[in-house]
């Protein structure tokens, strides 16, 4: 088990880690336990009662956070003929197609999202164990897999993230910067949650959210109190 900090032993003296607290009370404890000088990310983290392994019980979505990530995104595009003019002028950080398979293939990792014409596709299939494995692969699900390349990259420099569970039915996914203020980040943490609460798969039985944690980079993590699923 790794060492923890002084820092991080502090922190844990602050708060009862088992206890679940409403949104509010979490976010002003998560500004007082954040103790890094770099601005930490504020992650959102689910328990969820599926099993990923049947694709009838698969969570995943996107949703655009109000007030965005607090970093800015690099959007690749894969496109063809008049469409990369349109992805230029949409504010497309880099745009290819063979050439940028290729470079990925030699394990260029510069982008933080992917959107994809459908006539690419056939093409980037083979891009499936590099982009699977960051949540990074086009799809028709998450309106990254389309002809309209306007508002789907409008929507990622907006603050439009994409969520998965992996396959023990956990889901996890960045709502903003510690740096927020608590109005910024109860907006995008309601805002996830409901994203989250709606792409309940309906063959799921029993209790979906098992649990909902909400931590910054170096922090411990808050247990969020389950009933603000239910509450809206």
């Amino acid at each position: 088990m790794a060492k923890l900090s002084k820092n991080h032993r502090q922190a844990l003296e602050k708060f009862d880690r088992l206890q679940e607290y409403n949104l509010e009370a979490a976010v002003k404890l998560l500004k007082e336990l954040a103790y890094c000088k770099f601005p930490e990310s504020v992650d959102l983290s689910f328990r969820l009662g599926v099993d990923p392994r049947h694709a009838d019980q698969m969570v995943r979505g996107s949703v655009v956070l109000p007030h965005g990530t607090g970093k800015e995104k690099k959007v690749l595009v894969f496109c063809k003929g008049e469409k990369v003019a349109e992805a230029n002028a949409a504010g497309a950080d880099f745009i290819g197609d063979e050439d940028i398979i290729k470079k990925i293939e030699e394990g260029w990792v510069g982008f933080d999202a992917v959107v994809a014409t459908p006539d690419t596709m056939k093409d980037i299939g083979k891009l499936g164990k590099y982009l699977g494995r960051r949540g990074l692969m086009p799809s028709p699900k998450t309106g990254t897999v389309t002809f309209d390349l306007v508002p789907a990259i409008a929507a990622i420099k907006a603050g439009k993230v994409d969520f998965r569970a992996d396959k023990a039915g956990n889901l996890h996914m960045t709502v903003g910067r510690i740096s927020f203020s608590e109005d910024q980040l109860l907006e995008n943490l309601q805002t996830a949650i409901d994203a989250v609460v709606k792409a309940r798969p309906p063959s799921a039985k029993g209790t979906y959210i098992k649990r909902m944690t909400v931590s910054s980079t170096m922090g411990p993590g808050v247990r969020l109190d389950r009933s603000i699923t239910t509450a809206r």
